[in-house]
């Protein structure tokens, strides 16, 4: 079966049914959607993809984190399938259907927000879901601004391009939304010379009160979101001793914590969620949003808070036509079974120890490998030029794309300066699958460093 396949580069790439296709999209398609692998996929197995020319792929990207329990699950597939024979869509603004219900109330069980007494609603993306819990907390607290960080990424819509950092993604479609203030995440490895972790967080909470005093006053800020592992801003965590200081701060002025799980979620981080780690430590966000792999690549989203915050909710703010899809909650609440009854969790630890043990190998063997770091498997290795000036090395990482898809291995770049190599690979995958892809993107490094 593919899905126990190692990867296998048969054509030259593009290999020429792919070629064709490419060519077909470049005219269809806008350019302006990028695509930086040579592969166009035919079917897809555990952590493992087969292109239209036969050649064989190991995915460490998995749809940017949609695929934890890995493509074409037979569970998912026969579940989706049953219900699609009984109605595809109910939208609940409408007409009640179980599964939203059924799912909600998973979610209300699952999901560490403060509050035991929960709620949950659905949207479509992760985007939409950041836009929803913004309005939320909007709508509760009566106030009308937002603060978000430095390496924040939240999605590609007008609001949350505007609470994205990285102005690439935004470029010529302003005006923007007003309220949305920036302070600056606790990104460890970038501190000055000479910083303790200590001195790093304590100058970004400084940081985050300047905002109060220079762009908004506490009194008029509804919610700070926080990404418990920056994604697309280069796979770094947020330190907890700073996430109970940003918690402490919210109690102190009554301004609520968003979590923006979207990426972090659903057992990637060795535990359901990041924020079940903040919660041990006595700092849940009182509202949570995941999205990706929620449904197993179905569209889907959600939004979970308390019972208290969704009351407070004015009627007419939320809700949508297709949140909440039927087949969608379907495909939701076979992924979350799944992920419990196969110790996804469990699984996910011992890949990051795996990977943690071989990455760190390559940090005292390459000068170019600055960082690894990371919480569970997701993981990132940060590329420098060298180690004393920490000169981002986007050069390197580009190279090293490409000669991994050549060899059988999708990975993805991330960062501010497109320096970091990301690990969101299935939690499926065998550990022969992540030997090889190990393998090769040493070999990568071999030969693209020089």
């Amino acid at each position: 079966m593919l899905k126990d396949k190692l990867p296998n580069v048969i054509t030259p790439l593009p290999g020429p049914k792919a070629s064709a296709m490419l060519e077909r999209r470049k005219e269809a398609v806008p350019s302006a959607i990028k695509s930086v692998y040579p592969c166009v996929i035919q079917r897809g197995e555990g952590a493992m993809v087969e292109d239209v020319d036969g050649n064989l792929f190991l995915d460490w990207v998995g749809g940017v984190g949609v695929l934890n329990i890995g493509y074409s699950h037979p569970e998912l597939i026969e579940v989706v399938k049953e219900q699609s024979e009984k109605y595809f869509h109910a939208m609940m603004n409408i007409i009640t259907h179980e599964g939203y219900v059924k799912l909600a109330e998973k979610m209300n069980e699952i999901v560490p927000v403060r509050s035991k007494a929960r709620k949950t609603m659905f949207a479509n993306s992760g985007a939409e879901a950041i836009e929803n819990a913004v309005k939320i907390a909007k709508s509760y607290t009566g106030r009308p601004n937002i603060i978000v960080f430095s390496g924040a990424f939240h999605g590609r819509t007008l609001l949350a391009a505007t609470m994205t950092a990285k102005k690439a993604y935004a470029v010529g479609i302003g005006p923007f939304p007003d309220g949305i203030y920036r302070a600056e995440f606790p990104y460890l490895y970038r501190s000055p010379v000479g910083y303790t972790e200590e001195m790093a967080v304590d100058e970004s909470i400084l940081k985050l009160k300047k905002v109060f005093e220079e762009s908004s006053p506490a009194e008029y800020v509804a919610a700070i979101v926080v990404e418990p592992v920056q994604g697309e801003g280069g796979f770094i965590p947020a330190p907890m001793a700073w996430v109970k200081a940003v918690r402490s701060i919210c109690d102190e002025h009554g301004i609520l914590l968003i979590a923006d799980e979207v990426q972090t979620g659903f057992a990637r981080s060795g535990k359901m969620f990041v924020s079940d780690y903040w919660e041990e430590s006595g700092c849940a966000p009182d509202i949570l949003v995941s999205a990706k792999s929620i449904a197993g690549g179905v569209p889907l989203s959600a939004i979970t808070a308390s019972t208290e915050i969704f009351d407070g909710v004015k009627n007419g703010i939320i809700g949508g036509t297709y949140g909440g899809n039927a087949l969608a909650c379907a495909s939701a609440l076979k992924v979350i079974e799944i992920i419990e009854r196969d110790h996804l969790c469990k699984r996910s630890l011992e890949i990051a120890a795996k990977l943690r043990s071989e990455f760190n190998s390559w940090k005292d063997a390459f000068e170019e490998v600055g960082e690894v770091r990371g919480i569970g498997c997701m993981m990132g290795i940060e590329f420098v030029k060298d180690k004393k000036n920490k000169a981002p090395n986007k050069e390197l990482v580009a190279k090293l794309v490409n000669n991994c898809a050549q060899h059988g291995l999708l990975i993805e770049s991330a960062g501010a300066y497109s320096n970091v190599i990301r690990f969101l690979c299935p939690l499926v995958v065998t550990d022969e699958q992540l030997e090889r892809g190990l393998e090769i993107l040493k070999s990568a490094i071999v030969t693209c460093r020089t």
